[in-house]
């Protein structure tokens, strides 16, 4: 069986929108180069000044990368760790996140930023944030996180296409994880996908998270207790009824996210099934993230500072026997 990874179906995603549409460009760090993790390999030898690499300052690219958006171009942006997003926020939260609402809808800003997040490769509390939550928080702004190389795909196609600013949030540990090949095509932004079909609890998760959920559900399935899990796939819009519409027949919730649990995704996503289907729930919606701390660089630590799949079974068998 033919087989593709994460990478290679973004790579052959952005090789195909650069072909579908002459105003797509790709800017950022090393990009002309592959990127750190080859996202981009290849892509300067056939579409030349089309992927442009650009100085190591990332308030720069954005704003540069806001102002070709709002003059009619497509571009990509790539930020090479979602830690280093934080110095363009400027750019993107106050400038590129508020042009259609701030001009009366005069103005379209069709932007999107590439960039890599997680733990778990050794790569230091600078390298290994999860910081999805910061975005989501910022109206105008569109958040995706793909689980697997066809969503991974899927997303961006559809990013590029959007006539607002999308975030295209990859991990890191995903990168190399092999995967059978598929014809790509895009990916609805906003639609939320069941992974696995279950009657006990539904368990939300995110990212690399959605593969530890899967593992998890099939380890307790050993055991008669069937969880459905689903990825959201985009954080904002997020598919809300899809999540909804499980909680109620299952009658229990669990979110798992890599990111800190204090302030995490799953806390909105926790407030949101609790105020929608509050008269469904047999228990309160149980959250599993990561701790209050930056990310270690030490293997033992950081392999403890990651949810797995063996924490997520602990927690829907306390769930189950009423001990959450």
């Amino acid at each position: 069986m033919a087989e593709t990874t994460y990478i290679g179906a973004i790579n052959g995603a952005l090789a195909a929108e650069l072909r579908r549409d002459a105003t797509v460009r790709i800017l950022g760090e090393d990009v002309a180069e592959g990127g750190p993790f080859g996202a981009t390999k290849d892509l300067a030898a056939e579409f030349g000044d089309r992927v442009r690499d650009t100085p190591i300052s990332e308030s720069t690219v954005m704003g540069i990368a806001t102002g070709m958006a709002l003059a009619g171009l497509r571009p990509v942006v790539e930020i090479m760790f979602i830690d280093f997003i934080t110095l363009a926020f400027d750019q993107l939260v106050n400038q590129a996140a508020k042009a259609r609402y701030m001009s009366g809808g005069q103005l379209r800003c069709p932007l999107v930023v590439r960039t890599s997040s997680g733990a778990g490769t050794r790569s230091g509390a600078q390298h290994s944030q999860s910081l999805e939550a910061l975005l989501v928080h910022v109206p105008g702004l569109a958040v995706a996180m793909p689980a697997t190389a066809a969503d991974a795909a899927g997303l961006l196609m559809s990013a590029v296409r959007a006539d607002d600013p999308v975030v295209v949030i990859e991990n890191k540990e995903l990168y190399f994880r092999k995967e059978p090949s598929f014809d790509p095509a895009p990916v609805p932004l906003g639609s939320a996908l069941v992974r696995r079909p279950g009657r006990d609890v539904t368990l939300v998760a995110t990212s690399r998270t959605v593969h530890e959920a899967l593992a998890a559900a099939e380890d307790l399935a050993r055991d008669g207790i069937e969880v459905e899990v689903i990825d959201p796939r985009t954080l904002q819009p997020l598919d809300l009824g899809t999540i909804l519409s499980s909680v109620r027949r299952t009658h229990r919730c669990v979110v798992a996210h890599e990111a800190v649990r204090r302030g995490g995704f799953g806390a909105e996503l926790a407030s949101l099934v609790q105020e929608e289907a509050f008269d469904a729930l047999d228990a309160p919606v149980v959250r599993l993230g990561a701790p209050a701390t930056p990310v270690p660089v030490s293997p033992p630590l950081e392999d403890a500072y990651l949810v797995r799949a063996p924490q997520i079974v602990s927690a829907i068998r306390s769930l189950l026997n009423g001990s959450a």
